[in-house]
This record gives structure tokens, sequence and C-alpha cells, in this order.
């Protein structure tokens, strides 16, 4: 019998269980060693969970602002006097529960799959022992909740241990009133007044849905806009309706602290003025699992961030030991984490691959409109990084979204002058993650937009804007003799 090529993976999200299973198709030995659950925190504390509660929102709010437009007509005891008075509520303790049900059942599932792949699976915390040894391997130690100690020698190891919350010295989380966003699903009652600190992706997911729920919700964010990383136009959406919904976004508002005073909170701004709530969410960003693991001692290199350097292949500057997802800082997306374990399995087990390459993943902020995005953006254009066209068809013209009472959004392509090929994209719009995928297609596979106009969409239909978008991009090329 020949050699088993031994594989060890630290940390089980999807970086991790996603190697598992391809290194096990391939033959290897596979061990995965984790302390949390398989899935990691993308299954039990952030996508799944965050987007189980943005369904509940989202919900709500289509209910809340079409329900009168569309001629729904709900009976209810209201006296005429609070006849604008709203007509659905919900019970957040149930929410929560149901969150944290399906995020369980989804990590068995997940483990489930592994464990009849042949992979092993151990509960524990892992860490590298000394360098690569003459032979070419590696050792892993495993220590259990109990204290006992596991050593594991491994041909090949992949770090993918994610991050946690940033946390700021003077806004400390207490799990009641100051959280982080893995212990909102704690909540039972709807906060009633929720100022969330920071307007990144996570910030204004969370902000949007308690908006949605019920709360009255403060953002406070310490630039511009909300979602600086994001399209403009987009962002520029996404603020005005959160303000139209009564949401109190504030710009250029650098939260200094946040205490607690009995059942409420204080967060003090850079700027001296203060804001009160029952509860304050902390979304300042994340830090990568990467202190006490012997990364550095074992010749891993890491940035000043505690995030691990990797190639495109997802190779670390040490032989034998490869990382994926967040802990890597490259994109934090479970579909990246993903494909970077993949990849890094293919490259170690000699399988064919191609290297990671960024400007074909799309990514969704799950607020309500939605933004996806892929390929090149604004910003690139902007920037002289690229050059493209590129045009925007607001929503508001198209059949379907008058129909279902959609006013705002829009679909946005950019493609090359001369050739036509798509390299990006923007859709603001409900379900945008679903619309955004021929866009994806597009880039991935360097379709024209001429491609894109000549295929057949049902009438009538939201994507129908993506062909119309791509038509007006194919004339304007066609008239400026491209």
């Amino acid at each position: 019998m020949g050699y088993v090529t031994r594989i060890v993976i630290i940390g089980g999200g999807p970086g991790g269980y996603e190697a598992a299973l391809v290194a096990a198709q391939l033959g290897a030995e596979v061990t995965v060693v984790d302390c949390d659950g398989l899935g990691g925190a993308s299954v039990l504390t952030d996508c799944v969970p965050s987007k189980t509660l943005i369904a509940t929102a989202e919900v709500m709010t289509t209910f809340d602002s079409s329900y009168e437009e569309l001629g729904i007509i709900v009976a209810d005891d209201t006296p005429p006097l609070a006849s604008s008075a709203r007509v659905v509520g919900v019970d957040l303790g149930k929410v929560n529960r149901r969150v944290k049900r399906l995020a369980l059942a989804q990590s068995h599932d997940i483990a489930a799959s592994v464990t009849r792949a042949g992979v092993r699976v151990m509960r524990g915390r892992g860490r590298l022992e000394g360098c690569q040894t003459a032979e070419g391997t590696r050792c892993v130690v495993v220590e259990a909740a109990d204290g006992t100690a596991e050593r594991l020698t491994a041909d090949a190891v992949l770090v993918a241990t994610g991050g946690r919350p940033r946390e700021l010295e003077d806004a400390l989380p207490d799990g009641e009133r100051i959280l982080n966003w893995t212990q909102v699903y704690d909540l039972d009652e709807l906060p009633a007044e929720l100022v969330v600190v920071g307007s990144g992706v996570t910030g204004a997911e969370f902000a949007g849905a308690y908006q949605a729920l019920g709360s009255h919700v403060t953002l406070v964010s310490s630039r511009d806009r909300v979602l600086p990383g994001e399209d403009p136009d987009a962002a520029a959406v996404l603020e005005d309706v959160f303000r139209r919904r009564g949401m109190n976004v504030m710009a250029r508002s650098r939260a200094q602290s946040v205490k607690r005073v009995g059942d409420r909170v204080e967060v003090a701004l850079a700027d001296g003025r203060m804001i009160s709530g029952t509860h304050c969410l902390m979304a300042v960003g994340a830090i990568p699992n990467s202190a006490g693991m012997g990364l550095e001692e074992a010749g891993v290199k890491l940035t000043e961030s505690g995030h691990i350097k990797t190639d495109r292949v997802s190779r670390t500057s040490a032989p034998g030991v490869y990382a994926a997802g967040d802990v890597t800082g490259v994109f934090a997306l479970a579909s990246v984490a993903a494909m970077q374990g993949r990849i890094a399995m293919y490259h170690f087990l000699g399988d064919a691959v191609g290297p990671l390459d960024l400007k074909t993943v799309s990514s969704n902020v799950f607020t309500d409109p939605e933004i996806a995005t892929v390929g090149y953006s604004q910003a690139d254009v902007d920037a002289g990084r690229i050059e493209a066209n590129a045009v925007k068809l607001p929503l508001l013209r198209n059949p379907r979204a008058k129909m279902q009472g959609i006013r705002d959004g829009f679909v946005k392509l950019f493609c090359r002058p001369g050739t036509g090929i798509v390299v990006g994209g923007v859709v603001v719009a409900p379900k945008a993650s679903e619309l955004i995928h021929p866009i994806s297609i597009a880039v991935d596979n360097n379709l024209t937009v001429e491609q894109i106009a000549n295929a057949f969409t049902v009438y009538p239909s939201l994507s129908g804007s993506v062909a119309e978008v791509a038509r007006q991009l194919h004339n304007r090329k066609t008239a400026q003799g491209g």
C-alpha cells in the first residue's frame, strides 16, 4: 500500500471544511481541528444567523412599505385615533431561538458531510510546534478543553481560524446592553433604542434589520457616508432609504467610548456630543485569530494587523503551511474562504488549479435593498486602474419593479471600450444577491454586453434590467464607432 498524504486543518469554517472535503476526495488522510463547531463563525455567529434575522426583517419591511400600495387590507383592533399604528410586530425571542436552531442544524449537517467523507474531526485548539522536519512534515499540537494534548504529524497544514469582533478599550461588550455581533442572538426583547457604532457592512446590515424589526436606530459613522467601501451610488441609495424609514444616520461622528448607565447606554462622540440608547451594538471591524498558534515561530509571516500573508494559491511563507479565510485578510467572505481552502488542497496534492482571482468575486450586502457587486468597481474606474464605460439604469423604469412597488435601486454595468467585454457590475435591489449571478458569469467568462443583451429574459422580470443596461452600453459603443 502506498504512502497516504496527511493533512491537518486548523479551523472548521468554510475555508477549513471545504478544504477537508477536497483533500479527502483526492485520497488524503484529513484531520480537522475545531473548537466551536463545524461551520465556524460563518455558520454559528455570523453569516447564517445574521441573514436569518435579516430574513425576518425583510418580511417586515416588505409588508410595512408596500401593503397599502398593493391594495392589501389588514383587519385589526386598532382604534381610529391610532389607525397609523403598526399592525405587524415581532417576537425577538422567538426569532433568535429560530436563528440559533438553524445555525446549529447547519453546523450538524456540515459535520455529517465531512465525517461521511472520511475526515477525522477533533474538538480542541490547534497550534504549530517547531519548524518543518527533515522529512518535510509539520507537528500540530491539539489541546482539548480538559487540558489534554495530542500531537499530530502532517505533510501539510491549513490554517483557517477566522476572526473575531474587534473591541475598543472604552467600549467593551457586556453581553446585555453593550453587544458585539455574536451576542445579539441572546436578546429576548427588541431593543427600543439601538445605537449601532460602525457603518461598514456589518453595521449597516444590523442597523437596517433592527430598524425594520421596530427598534429606533441611530447609526454612528466615522466616515462621510454609510458603506464607505461600496459603490458610492449604491451607498447613497441605501442611506436615503435608511433616513426615509426613520433611522438617525450620523456621518463624520467617531465614537470615543460607550458606558452602561443602569438600563441605558451612553455613547460619547469625539466632538463632545453624547448619544443615549437602551442598547449599543459595536460593529467596528474584526481581528484575525492568529495569536498563540506558534505561527511566527514556525516561519509564517504576519502583517502588522496579525493577518497571515499568503500568495494566490494560499501558501504562506512557511513550507507546507497554507492559510485560508478571514485570518488571511484577503476578503471577509465565506465564498472566498472556501475557494482559498480548496485551492490550497488542489495545489498541495498536485491537482490542476488556477490561482485566486479576486476580480471575479461577487459579494452582497444584505440590507434592504441589497447591494451586490462583482468585478471592477466605480472606484477602480475613477482611480484609473481600468478604462471602462458605465451605464446605470434605475429600477423605477422596470415594469416588474412597478408591479411590486419597488422604488429604490438600480443596475449598473462596466464594460471595456471597444471590445464591450463586461468587467464589473452593481445591483441595488431586493434579492440583488440573486440578480448579480448573470453579471458574475459574464465577468468570469469575458462575455460582451452584446452577448448579455441578446440573451432572452423573462418579461416582466427584474433581470430584464440587466439586459437593458447591456443594450444601452452596446448602443453607446456602436454609436461611438467601437
